[in-house]
């Protein structure tokens, strides 16, 4: 269970204090929050809630797609039913599914920003969370704006089975409609990126960023090792391993990034402005 989950916990008591995963200090959560989620002791980037990034980001915002709410299909039921996951992810975030999608500004850049949420099943991909971004695709596309992504995800969501595969199809066609237009679309890929999420939208950004040591991959190192019979090498699927292979372009830290992608959404808008190809 992660600070937010102990953090969000409905007790009698509120929850002031977490230890750091990665120096094991101990933190007041008040002030960790206040400092992005980032501890202040290591820099190691703790998991933040897309509505904490949402607004750290976005001015004058309003969000897009809420109406479009997840369902049970198949009727799934392992130790406990879908319905039931659902609903318990929803109290516990107080968000309608893993991924939120807004309008905004950027400072003051116009942008379209989807956000998607680990707290909220594993920020799996279903059904709703491919149609959210499918449509923030279309919305960015018709009114001429970058897209913005904010990825983490631990993959494909089983208990949809084949309909959360087929976001991967859906979710990738989505992002042809802006690059038809030549519209920048850039990922942020956060700890951890993986699964069917990593091989789809996630990886086809224009710009890709990542977040310090972030998890990004798409099998764990275990089932790779298995698979292929190497030996693998240490931290092969941390960010920066991945900025040195050249599968993304920068590893921003989160203090760092809000700059960096207004920087980023104003080269590359005033390139498509001004610039002939």
């Amino acid at each position: 269970m992660g600070f937010l989950d102990r953090f969000r916990k409905r007790e009698d008591k509120e929850v002031l204090w977490t230890k750091c995963d990665s120096c094991k200090s101990l933190l007041y959560i008040p002030e960790l929050r206040a400092n992005l989620n980032v501890c202040p002791k290591c820099q190691h980037h703790f998991n933040m809630p897309s509505k904490e990034r949402l607004q750290h980001l976005l001015k004058d915002f309003y969000l897009l797609f809420e109406d479009i709410k997840p369902a049970d299909p198949l009727n799934f039921k392992d130790t406990k039913s879908y319905k039931e996951r659902l609903k318990q992810a929803q109290e516990q975030t107080t968000l309608s599914e893993a991924l939120l999608v807004a309008e905004g500004l950027l400072v003051d850049e116009r942008v379209v920003l989807a956000v998607m949420d680990f707290n909220f099943i594993g920020g799996s991909m279903g059904s709703v969370v491919g149609e959210r971004f499918y449509r923030a695709c279309k919305h960015a596309s018709n009114r001429e704006l970058p897209l913005i992504a904010i990825i983490t995800s631990g993959g494909a969501r089983m208990q949809e089975g084949i309909l959360s595969l087929m976001q991967m199809a859906k979710t990738s066609i989505g992002t042809g409609y802006l690059k038809r237009k030549g519209l920048p679309y850039i990922t942020v890929l956060t700890d951890p990126t993986t699964g069917g999420v990593s091989a789809s939208f996630a990886f086809l950004g224009d710009i890709i960023l990542a977040e310090p040591k972030a998890l990004i991959g798409f099998a764990g190192p275990r089932v790779i090792e298995q698979t292929i019979k190497q030996q693998l090498p240490e931290g092969f699927q941390r960010a920066e391993f991945l900025l040195e292979k050249g599968m993304v372009d920068m590893v921003v830290h989160r203090k760092e990034l809000k700059d960096a992608l207004y920087n980023l959404i104003k080269f590359t808008t005033y390139w498509r402005r001004h610039v002939e190809v």
